[in-house]
C-alpha cells in the first residue's frame, strides 16, 4: 500500500493543492486571489522533482492498481511537459484577468483539475481509468470557458461545448463498451493480448473502434468532428483558450495510442483507414477555411484542425519512428500555439481584445521586436525552415513516406502550401499596412520576457532539434510492447 501511495505521490499532491488553495479563496477572499496564482505556479514547478523522483528510470514500466495505472518512460515524458506548458499558460493569463476584474482563484483551481485529469489520461491502462481522467478533464475545461459568465460568447461557446462534448464521450464510451464485450476485458494490455490471439468477436470489436475513433476524433478537432473548435477557441476568454488549445492535445495524443496502438494494434489495418480519412480532411479543410477567417482566434483554430492532421499522419506510420515524429509534432505545436495565442493576450487590455487580423497593422511601426516574434511564430506554423514547425512537419512526412504512403505526404505537402498564405498574410499586416494608431507600442515587462522566450524557443529548438527528438524516441523506446 505504501508503495502504491508514493507511485500516485504526484497525483495526490496536485490533487492536495488545488483543494488547499479552494480553502485558501473561500477563507481569505479576493483579497489574496494573487496568493492562489502564485500557489498554483508553485504547484506546477514542485510536480516536476516530484514527478521524476517517484518515476526514476522505470524501465521496465511499473503497473499499480491492478494494471489500471502505469508509470512508464511515455507518460513520465508527457507529465513533465503537462506542467511545463500549463505554468505558461498560467502566468500569461494573470494580466489579461486582472485588466477584466475576473483574477480570480476559481480559474486556477479548475486548471490544476485540468492538470489532474491529463495526468491520469496519459497513465491510464485501462478503459475506466482512462475515462476517468477524461472526464476530469472536459468538466474542467467546460466550466473555465464559462469562466467570464457575463460573456455572452463565453457562455454560448462553453453550451455547445458541453453539449458536443457529451455526445463525444457517450461515443466514447459505448465504443468502449463493445470492446469490452468483444474482448472481455477493460485492461489494455489484456485487450491487446486477446486480439493478438484471436480470442475476440472481430465483427463487435472493429464496430466498437468506430465508436472509439468518434469519440478521439472530437477531442482531437479533427474533421468531421470539429465544429466545436472554433467557436470555443473564439468565444472562450483568450487565456482559457491558450489552455485549451497546449496541454490536453498532449493528453488527447496519449489516450490515442494507448487504445489504438496499445490496445487495438491488431486491429491497426482497420483503424489506419479511418485516420486516413481524418488526416486528410483535416489538413485540407482546417487550411482551406482558415484563409476565409478574419479574426486571429478562429484562424488559429482551423489552424489547430490542420495541425491534428498532421499529428494523425505519424500515428498512421505505425512504427516507433512515426510514433516519435507525431510525439515530437505534439510538443512542437503546443509551444506555437502558445506563442501565438500569447501574443493575443499580450496586446489586449480592457475593452480591447487584439483578436482581429487587423489589429496587427503596423506592427512592425509600434513594437519591431514583437513584430519579430509574431513572425517567428506564424513562419514556424507554416513550416518554414530553420524554424520549430519545419522539423517537425518534416519528421513527420518522412515518417510516412519511409511506410510507402507517398500520396499521403504530397497531399499534405500540397495543403500546407495553400495554408502558407494565412500566416504570411499576418506577415503582410505587420510589416507593410500602416497602423490605424501609430503610437509605440508598451506592455508589461514580464510578459515581454515570456513571450520573447516563447518566440526565440521557436528558432532555437528548430535549428537544434535533436534534443527533443531524442526524448520523444526515448519516450517511446518498447512502447506498444510493455510486458507484463
Amino acid at each position: 500500500m505504501e508503495s502504491i501511495i508514493i507511485s500516485l505521490l504526484p497525483e495526490i499532491f496536485v490533487l492536495s493543492m488545488a483543494c488547499l488553495i479552494l480553502l485558501v479563496e473561500v477563507y481569505g477572499g479576493e483579497k489574496i486571489t494573487e496568493l492562489s496564482f502564485y500557489m498554483a505556479l508553485l504547484t506546477l514547478v514542485a510536480l516536476i522533482p516530484i514527478t521524476l523522483s517517484v518515476y526514476g528510470d522505470v524501465n521496465p514500466a511499473k503497473f499499480i492498481f491492478y494494471h489500471s495505472f502505469v508509470l512508464d518512460r511515455f507518460s513520465l515524458v508527457l507529465k513533465i511537459g503537462i506542467y511545463v506548458l500549463s505554468f505558461a499558460v498560467f502566468f500569461y493569463s494573470k494580466n489579461y484577468l486582472m485588466d477584466r476584474n475576473i483574477f480570480k482563484g476559481e480559474y486556477f483551481i479548475l486548471g490544476l483539475f485540468g492538470v489532474l485529469g491529463m495526468m491520469i489520461m496519459v497513465s491510464a491502462y485501462n478503459l475506466l481509468t482512462l475515462y476517468l481522467g477524461l472526464e476530469l478533464l472536459a468538466l474542467s475545461l467546460y466550466t473555465m470557458v464559462a469562466y467570464h459568465r457575463d460573456s455572452l460568447p463565453a457562455t454560448e461557446a462553453a453550451m455547445k461545448y458541453f453539449i458536443l462534448g457529451a455526445i463525444a464521450s457517450g461515443m466514447l464510451l459505448y465504443g468502449m463498451s463493445m470492446i469490452y464485450g468483444a474482448t472481455g476485458s477493460l485492461d489494455i494490455g489484456a485487450i491487446s493480448a486477446a486480439i493478438s490471439e484471436g480470442k475476440t468477436n472481430q465483427l463487435v470489436a472493429v464496430f466498437g473502434l468506430v465508436f472509439l475513433i468518434v469519440g478521439l476524433g472530437f477531442k482531437f478537432g479533427a474533421v468531421p468532428f470539429h465544429m466545436w473548435v472554433p467557436d470555443v477557441y473564439h468565444g472562450a476568454p483568450t487565456p482559457v483558450t491558450v489552455y485549451i488549445s497546449t496541454a490536453p492535445k498532449i493528453a488527447a495524443f496519449a489516450i490515442m495510442l494507448r487504445l489504438l496502438v496499445e490496445g487495438l494494434g491488431g486491429l491497426q489495418e482497420h483503424w489506419a483507414g479511418m485516420l486516413t480519412i481524418l488526416a486528410v480532411l483535416s489538413i485540407g479543410i482546417g487550411n482551406i477555411i482558415a484563409i476565409a477567417q478574419t479574426n486571429l482566434k478562429r484562424m488559429l483554430a482551423y489552424s489547430t484542425i490542420s495541425h491534428v492532421g498532421f499529428l494523425l499522419l505519424g500515428i498512421l506510420a505505425g512504427d516507433q519512428a512515426g510514433f516519435s515524429a507525431a510525439l515530437f509534432y505534439v510538443f512542437a505545436y503546443a509551444i506555437m500555439s502558445l506563442g501565438g495565442f500569447g501574443m493575443i493576450l499580450l496586446f489586449s487590455k480592457a475593452g480591447f481584445e487584439a483578436d482581429l487580423l487587423q489589429d496587427y497593422k503596423g506592427l512592425n511601426e509600434r513594437n519591431p521586436w514583437f513584430a519579430a516574434m509574431m513572425a517567428l511564430l506564424m513562419l514556424s506554423m507554416a513550416g518554414v525552415p530553420p524554424l520549430l514547425g519545419f522539423y517537425a512537419k518534416l519528421s513527420v512526412l518522412q515518417s510516412v513516406v519511409d511506410n510507402g504512403m507517398i500520396w499521403l505526404a504530397v497531399t499534405a505537402v500540397l495543403f500546407s502550401v495553400i495554408g502558407a498564405f494565412y500566416y504570411l498574410r499576418i506577415l503582410k499586416l505587420m510589416y507593410f499596412d500602416k497602423a490605424d494608431d501609430p503610437t509605440p507600442l508598451h506592455t508589461d515587462s514580464q510578459m515581454r520576457l515570456a513571450i520573447s522566450v516563447n518566440g526565440l524557443a521557436v528558432l532555437l529548438i528548430g535549428i537544434m532539434p535533436n534534443q527533443l527528438m531524442q526524448v520523444c524516441v526515448l519516450a517511446l523506446s518498447g512502447f506498444g510492447a510493455v510486458t507484463r
